[in-house]
Formats: C-alpha cells, sequence, structure tokens
C-alpha cells in the first residue's frame, strides 16, 4: 500500500535509488520524503543520516527485496505484514528495545499486525485517516453523512476513489457494515466487492497521488472524494473550497504504517533500533503531523493540542472506525485481483 503523500508518481520513479549499506551503518528502505531528519532527529544527532533506498510501492520493495537488495529496515504498512512475514525476509522485533512501546496506540495495533503469535514483527510509526472530502459550496452537508453519498446520482460523474486497493476497500467494507476486516467473511466481502461495483460507473476517476487529487477539486472536475487526511490541510492553506466529513454514519477509515526488521540484515542491529525510537520520539510527532502523518506514540501526539489534530484530520471521532490492519495474504490478494477487475468494468 503507497503511503506516502508529499511526492507525485512521477517523482516516485525519479527517486527510485539504491544505496549502499556502509559496514555498521544502517541502510532504510523508504518511502521517498521519510529520509528528512526532522523525522529521526535524535538518530542524525547521534549518528549522522543513514543510507536511503527509495521504492514506489510496496510490491516495488518486496521484489527488490526478493531480488538480492540488502536493508536493515523497510518501510511497510500493516496491510501486508503477513505477506512479508510468510516471504521470510523479516525477522521479528525485541519490543524491549523500542522505548515507545508501552505508548504506542493500541487501536493501531491490534492482534493481527504482529502476523500471528507472540512475534512481533512491525512496529508501528505513522498513521492518517480515510474518509470524505468534498466542496462544501456544491455538495449538500447531509449528502455526505452517509457513504451512500458514492452512489448519489446528483454527483455521478464527479467523484473520485484512491488508485489504492487497500482504501477501496476500507470505504466499501464500511459502506456495506464492516468494521473490522481482520474478520470478514466471504459473504462481507462479496458485499463490498458489489459495492464498489455500484459505486464505479459513477466516478470521474481513481487519483493516484494527493496532488492530482487538490488539482481535480480545486477545478471543480471533482466534488466527492474517498481522501486521505492531508487533503484537507492542504487545501484550506490554498483557501480552497473543502470539508472532510470522517463522522458519515458508517465511519470511516485510519492507514497504519511502520518498520519491519530485515532478517541478515548487514548494517547495525544497534542503530535500527535507535532509529524506530528516534521516529516514534516526542520530538518528531509535529514535524510527521506538517506532513500529513500522525505518530503512532500516543504520549507524543497526546503533547498536541486537540485543535491542531482537528485541522490534521487525524482528531479522536465518534464514529466507526475500520483499521486497516493486517489481514490474511490470501485475502489481501483477493482484494487486489478484484478491484483491478473492477476498475476494468468488471
Amino acid at each position: 500500500m503507497n503511503k506516502f503523500r508529499l511526492l507525485g508518481a512521477a517523482s516516485l520513479a525519479a527517486l527510485a535509488t539504491a544505496a549502499v549499506s556502509q559496514e555498521g551503518g544502517l541502510t532504510v528502505l523508504d518511502y521517498p520524503g521519510f529520509e528528512d531528519p526532522a523525522f529521526h532527529p535524535a538518530f542524525s544527532e547521534t549518528h549522522g543520516e543513514p543510507s536511503f533506498s527509495f521504492f514506489g510501492d510496496e510490491e516495488e520493495a518486496f521484489q527488490k527485496l526478493r531480488s538480492g537488495f540488502r536493508a536493515d529496515i523497510t518501510h511497510i504498512c500493516a496491510g501486508s505484514v503477513t505477506k512479508w512475514a510468510e516471504s521470510g525476509l523479516i525477522e521479528p522485533w525485541d519490543t524491549s528495545r523500542i522505548d515507545a512501546w508501552d505508548t504506542i496506540d493500541r487501536n493501531l495495533t491490534g492482534q493481527q499486525v504482529s502476523a500471528g503469535g507472540d512475534d512481533v514483527f512491525f512496529i508501528p510509526t505513522d498513521f492518517g485517516s480515510t474518509a470524505i472530502a468534498y466542496n462544501p459550496d456544491e455538495v449538500l452537508a447531509e449528502d455526505v453523512a452517509t457513504l451512500e453519498v458514492f452512489k448519489n446520482p446528483a454527483y455521478a460523474g464527479r467523484m473520485a476513489l484512491p488508485d489504492n486497493v487497500d482504501d477501496a476497500f476500507a470505504l466499501a467494507y464500511l459502506a456495506t457494515g464492516t468494521t473490522d476486516w481482520t474478520q470478514a467473511t466471504d459473504e462481507q466481502f462479496e458485499a463490498a466487492a458489489n459495492w464498489l461495483r455500484e459505486v464505479h460507473p459513477n466516478l470521474r476517476t481513481y487519483w493516484t497521488d494527493p496532488a492530482e487529487l487538490s488539482q481535480l477539486m480545486a477545478t471543480g472536475e471533482v466534488l466527492v472524494s474517498w481522501a486521505w487526511n492531508e487533503t484537507y490541510p492542504t487545501m484550506v492553506e490554498e483557501g480552497r473550497p473543502i470539508g472532510f466529513e470522517r463522522e458519515a454514519e458508517e465511519g470511516s477509515s485510519l492507514w497504519l504504517c511502520g518498520y519491519v526488521n530485515m532478517k541478515d540484515a548487514p548494517g547495525s542491529e544497534d542503530q535500527a533500533y535507535d532509529y524506530i525510537n528516534a521516529m516514534l520520539a516526542p520530538e518528531a510527532a509535529m514535524p510527521l503531523l506538517e506532513a500529513g502523518f500522525g505518530s503512532a506514540n500516543a504520549a507524543a501526539l497526546g503533547e498536541i493540542d486537540e485543535a491542531t489534530l482537528e485541522a490534521s484530520g487525524i482528531a479522536p471521532i465518534d464514529a466507526p472506525v475500520l483499521a486497516q490492519l493486517s489481514i490474511p495474504n490470501e485475502r489481501r490478494e483477493q482484494h487486489a485481483e478484484t478491484f483491478e477487475m473492477i476498475k476494468s468494468g468488471f
């Protein structure tokens, strides 16, 4: 799941460069932009900057590692933890070495983030929300009080969904009454898939990055979209009309990303833990938030006032929330195959 929001798709390819780990140092395989020293200041002060290699989406990272590229830690999102754990590419973390382990928001972890058993294969570091972005000058507030707005003929041809399987199915599950996709039955999956098929003809497009969506909404081509939280403050800052409805009757979604520990890593294991601890430290929380990400460290995020969190689209809400936690790889592949068929009109 591609959760880096700061660069367009074209920039991702340009930044997909290889890094060679310095002996005893740290190589991080990451989304472009996460190399910002403000996201890990304590690490930079102690060790300097690690070596970075970038990817455009998790499948690219996965194949890169399977082809022999060596990194120490890799940034992925929770939905694919099971796949990575089953691949044998990663090994468990020692949570006793994670300073913020006891204050990581447990609403963002869930039992399945560990990929089963007692081993912890994934340390959450950053999260955000996905909800209804809309133009309040042309869309009635009561219409976005339900996810059924995506079936509303009044906005047909002027709506959009992300070209992202996890976000799309999170929406569809919520719209059909499922708030925990880790326990979804075959019937619930079929209901979600059928909902997406019904919505597909109403869409103007599937957007690929936030800059594209902001442009579509700014020009009026799109009035309603399922959107990442960063779209809201970005358009407010630009003086564009924008609403962000996270408390629709059926709810909204949270996505969650973090780091996995690569097996047989070439660099320093101690620095790997130092890097994670720096990402979760209180001083990293505001720089992450300014870039559109909430810190998974609830204690660090708690130091930021609620008005700032609300303006960023990640404050607590009074509505159902589907957390995009890890699901069995077979189900995730089913989501991906079905989503591609739906986008093709099947």
